[in-house]
């Protein structure tokens, strides 16, 4: 089977899907440059509330395959920024789940999620000064901010892997579930995710990573929208909510 990302929609959740099994889902430069494309669809999509990231088989992803990209990886360290950043950018809340190696490309992909499930046994690790190559600067400061200066330096200046246990610690990955309990647990989170306030969500995903500009916006869809007073009705009547809020301007 060639390379790919595959995906599917069900329940308001979309499952984006790297399948490259025969290189522990190793990103091709082909599937980084389709990555940005698929997260624009999905973003599109108004049915999706909830984007999950996973690995096909028993692993995350391994970084880049660098049979692909031989002859530039210069190219390859681009492409996986862009696909990075819109991993990012994507407006509603996205989640890796993590089983196996999630290395290199993979912990950028994973860094570039909101929240990180992961498999008890599961590998994290930063390679680039096993191969010589300059972490990018936004990408640097992402895992900054995600797991702090010391963490990060560890990661990046040893390239060695790191277990479940202390990702946890150091704030990489938000839970760690026991074998077999990781689907399971996805599917309760996204299903809590899905019911909650998507005008919530969008306004503290935007103000969280740091993003200016559009809070008169937000002020303005909080008023038109009634998320707040269905929100303390169903709270006063002692029942789920209703929320119905969709986005009338682009993330």
């Amino acid at each position: 089977m060639e390379p790919q990302l595959t995906h599917r929609i069900a329940d308001s959740v979309a499952t984006v899907v790297i399948d490259h099994p025969a290189r522990r889902n190793a990103m091709t430069a082909a599937m980084w440059r389709a990555l940005p494309v698929l997260l624009e669809k999905l973003a599109a999509d108004p049915a999706v509330r909830v984007l999950v990231l996973t690995g096909a088989g028993g692993t995350f992803c391994a970084g880049a395959d660098l049979t692909s990209l031989r002859d530039s990886p210069e190219e390859g360290t681009a492409l996986a920024v862009v696909a990075e950043e819109a991993l990012a950018a994507f407006p509603r809340p996205t989640l890796a789940a993590v089983r196996g190696h999630c290395v290199g490309g993979g912990a950028q992909l994973a860094a570039a999620c909101d929240l990180r499930f992961a498999e008890e046994g599961a590998l994290f690790g930063v390679p680039p000064a096993k191969l010589g190559v300059v972490y990018p600067a936004s990408t640097t400061r992402r895992l900054v901010a995600l797991v702090g200066p010391s963490a990060a330096k560890y990661l990046l200046f040893s390239g060695e892997l790191i277990e479940t246990g202390r990702a946890l610690r150091t704030g990489l990955v938000d839970e760690v579930l026991p074998g077999g309990g990781l689907d399971d647990r996805v599917a309760e989170f996204t299903r809590t995710l899905v019911s909650r306030s998507a005008l919530t969500q969008g306004a503290a995903k935007e103000f969280a990573d740091g993003r200016v500009g559009r809070e008169a916006y937000w002020a303005g869809e909080a008023h038109r929208s009634g998320e707040t007073a269905e929100g303390v009705a169903a709270f006063l009547e002692r029942r789920a909510p209703r929320f119905g809020w969709r986005a009338t301007e682009p993330g």
